[in-house]
């Protein structure tokens, strides 16, 4: 792998690149602003931001129905109002849309909001059987990454990649 491919965005471009996931969208966050730009930047891939978490699940869909395989990319406090969308679409049509959720609520987190989903979201994922996984290490991001996305295109099932602030660095603020 490249060297611009050592830190956990470029692996994860890079892996995105080769399972030919060239539709992203995305809802704006900071901890993700690395791999939302080196995305923007590459001409493969297709990325966009959308208003609401909701509206990038369905964009996902559709696309994987006209033959695109696609992402979205988000942070944790978004997940919160997807229980029903991905409980009505993708997981009841059998559709891989994938998620990717860069991890807030925990480790120096300074935004209660934030602390409280982070509590629900992995109950919520295991309640509607969704396959997720979280990468914490450089070392297994390219694996974690490469993994999911196979087995979610293969077996047409909706999965969530969470990214732990230990992979990302996440967010905080001095107290």
């Amino acid at each position: 792998m490249a060297e611009a491919a050592m830190t956990w965005h470029g692996v994860i471009t890079e892996v995105l690149r080769r399972s030919e996931v060239r539709l992203v969208t995305y809802v704006p966050d900071n901890v993700l602003r690395p791999l939302i730009g080196e995305i923007e930047a590459d001409p493969f891939f297709t990325a966009f931001p959308v208003a609401r978490e909701e509206e990038g699940v369905g964009i996902v869909c559709g696309a994987w129905m006209g033959g695109l395989r696609g992402i979205l990319l988000m942070q944790t406090s978004g997940f919160a109002t997807l229980a029903n969308v991905i409980a009505s679409l993708p997981c009841a049509a059998q559709i891989p849309m994938v998620m990717m959720v860069s991890e807030r609520g925990t480790l120096g987190e300074f935004n209660l909001g934030q602390a409280l989903v982070c509590r629900t979201m992995r109950p919520v994922l295991d309640a509607l059987a969704m396959e997720h996984h979280t990468v914490t290490r450089l070392d297994e991001t390219e694996f974690t990454v490469e993994r999911t996305l196979r087995q979610a295109f293969a077996t047409q099932a909706p999965a969530c990649l969470i990214l732990s602030p230990l992979l990302t660095g996440g967010k905080t603020v001095k107290a």
